[in-house]
C-alpha cells in the first residue's frame, strides 16, 4: 500500500467470459482513471468482491492508488510478494524437475520477477538483480542461505519492491509483463519458443497461486494476445540424408575416432545426447553379425552445479518421461553394431564400462586412464565442427544441414519413418509419444525432394502421352 489514494472511484459490472477452461466472471473497477479488474471462477465470489468495493466506496473509503483496492482491503490482498510466491512456486517444483528444467524455469521466472518491480529508492544494477535472482533466489542456496556478500544489496531490494501477487489481476500490469517476455535482454523480438516457454512459466506459477488461494482465478486466461505458435516440426534443412550422414561419420573417423561410435550411435539408433553418454558396455549386445540391440537406461545431464541435486556441474538421472528404473531398449543397424565393436576394441572404456568418456585435459593435452568422466559436450560439438567442414561443401557447412549432433537423431528418426516403420513403433524406440513424433520429427531427408518432382514429372507425362 502507499501514500497515494483517492476517491475518484468507478465500479462496473460483472463481466461473464466462456472459454475452453470453463467460464470466469471478472469484476472491473477504476481508481483515478486506472483501470483494474479481478477475475473469479464462480458468479458468487466475484459478486461478493464487488459488493465489498460499493460498501467501502459508499463509506466514503478512499482506494489506494497502487493496488486499486481500499484501504480496508489492502493488507489482505497483498499478504504476498510475487517473489516470495515464485520462490515458492519453484521450492515445490524442485525435487522432481530435471536439473536443465530447473535452470530453464529460473531463467523465465527472473525475467517475469523483474517485470514485475515497482521502481523506487537506490536501486542496484539490472545484472545485479538478475544475478540474485538467477544464481541465488530461484536455486535451491535460496531456501536454505542467505545471499552471496555481493548480492544482499540486490536481494534486499527485489524483496521489498516485489509487488503484490494481486496486482497482476490488473491487465495493464500483466500485459506489461507479457510484453516484457517477448523481448529479448537487448530488446529485440524473442523467438515464438521462447516467448511461450516463458508464458508456460508463468501460468503455471499463476495456477499455483489459485492452488494456494493467492488468486481467485488464473488472470492470464483472460489476457487475449495475439502471437503465432512456435511450430514443433524440425526445420528439414537439418536432416541428412543416409549418403550425407556416412559421409559425415566417415569425416569424424579420420579427425576423432574415439568418438565416432557415439555420432553413429545418434544416426542409427536415434537416442538422445545424454543417452549416448551414459551408455555402457553392458547395455550393448554386439553380435558379430546382423543386428544387435542397445539398451538406454538413464541420461547424463550437465546443467550447472546451481541445478542439480548433488551439487555437482552434472548428473545422472532417469530417462525424459520415464520413471526411475525404466528401461528403452532399441535396435541396433549392424553398421552400427560394427562400429561399437571398433571402438570397445580399439579404445579403452571407463572404469564402469563406459562407452565415451574425457580423454583430454584443459589445453587438449591427452588424459590418462582411467577414464572416468564422460566426454564434455564442448568437445562433442568441436568434433562435429571438423566433421562437417571437412564432409559437407561449403554451402552446405554455412547451411543448417545436420548443424549440430542432435539433428543426427532428426535424420534416424526420418529415415525410420521413410522406411515405413510403424510411427508407434518408431516413438517407442524414439522415447516419446506418437503425437510428438509426428508434429516435430516427420520430415522429408534431404535430396528426397527432387525424386518427388520426378515422380510428379512422370505422371503429368504419362498422362499427356495417354491423350496424344
Amino acid at each position: 500500500m502507499t501514500d497515494e489514494a483517492s476517491y475518484d472511484i468507478r465500479i462496473h459490472g460483472i463481466r461473464k467470459v466462456e472459454g475452453k477452461r470453463g467460464t470466469t466472471y471478472t469484476v472491473r473497477w477504476k481508481v483515478d482513471g486506472k483501470s483494474w479488474q479481478k477475475t473469479f471462477s464462480t458468479a458468487k465470489l466475484a459478486d461478493g468482491h464487488r459488493s465489498d468495493l460499493l460498501t467501502a466506496a459508499r463509506r466514503g473509503e478512499k482506494f489506494d492508488v497502487a493496488t486499486g483496492l481500499p484501504r480496508t482491503m489492502v493488507p489482505e490482498v497483498a499478504a504476498i510478494t510475487w517473489l516470495d510466491h515464485a520462490t515458492d512456486f519453484v521450492r515445490m517444483k524442485w525435487p522432481d524437475a530435471a536439473p536443465k528444467y530447473r535452470k530453464s524455469l529460473a531463467e523465465s521466472l527472473t525475467l517475469i520477477t523483474l517485470s514485475l518491480v515497482i521502481p523506487g529508492g537506490q536501486q542496484p544494477d539490472r545484472a545485479d538483480l538478475r544475478k540474485c535472482l538467477f544464481r541465488w533466489a530461484f536455486t535451491a542456496a535460496g531456501a536454505n542461505q542467505p545471499p552471496p556478500e555481493g548480492l544482499r544489496e540486490a536481494a534486499s531490494w527485489v524483496q521489498t519492491h516485489s509487488r503484490p501477487v494481486s496486482d497482476l489481476e490488473n491487465s495493464e500490469v500483466l500485459r506489461n509483463t507479457l510484453e516484457i517476455m517477448s523481448k529479448t535482454l537487448t530488446g529485440h523480438a524473442a523467438s515464438d519458443a521462447t516467448f511461450m516457454r516463458r508464458r508456460s512459466a508463468l501460468h503455471n506459477c499463476l495456477e499455483y497461486a489459485v492452488e494456494r488461494k493467492r488468486l481467485a482465478a488464473n488472470p492470464l486466461a483472460q489476457i487475449r494476445r495475439k502471437r503465432r505458435p512456435p511450430t514443433p516440426a524440425i526445420d528439414r534443412r537439418r536432416v541428412a540424408n543416409p549418403f550425407q550422414a556416412r559421409d559425415l561419420l566417415m569425416a569424424v573417423r579420420k579427425s576423432d575416432p574415439e568418438l565416432e561410435a557415439f555420432f553413429a550411435t545418434l544416426y542409427y539408433a536415434g537416442p538422445r545426447p545424454g543417452e549416448v553418454l551414459n551408455l555402457r558396455r553392458t547395455d550393448c549386445t554386439l553380435p558379430e553379425h546382423g543386428w544387435g540391440q542397445l539398451l538406454f537406461a538413464s541420461s547424463y545431464q550437465r546443467a550447472g552445479h546451481d541445478w542439480t541435486d548433488s551439487g555437482d556441474a552434472a548428473e545422472e538421472r532417469q530417462l525424459k518421461h520415464r520413471a526411475v528404473g525404466d528401461t528403452r531398449p532399441v535396435p541396433a543397424h549392424p553398421e552400427l553394431v560394427d562400429t561399437l565393436r571398433r571402438h570397445i576394441a580399439e579404445h579403452e572404456l571407463g572404469p564402469d564400462g563406459r562407452l565415451f568418456v574425457a580423454r583430454t585435459i584443459r589445453g587438449g593435452s591427452r588424459r590418462t586412464a582411467p577414464f572416468d568422466t564422460p566426454v564434455s559436450m564442448n568437445t562433442i560439438y568441436r568434433a562435429w565442427h571438423r566433421a562437417r567442414k571437412a564432409a559437407l561443401s561449403p554451402e552446405q557447412f554455412e547451411s543448417l544441414l545436420a548443424q549440430r549432433p542432435y539433428d543426427l537423431r532428426h535424420a534416424c528418426l526420418s529415415t525410420w519413418l521413410n522406411a515405413g516403420v510403424a510411427p508407434v513403433q518408431v516413438a517407442e524406440w524414439a522415447g516419446h509419444s506418437v503425437a510428438v513424433l509426428l508434429s516435430v520429427y516427420a520430415k522429408c531427408l534431404d535430396g528426397q525432394e527432387a525424386a518427388a518432382m520426378l515422380q510428379i514429372e512422370n505422371a503429368l507425362k504419362a498422362e499427356r502421352e495417354s491423350k496424344g
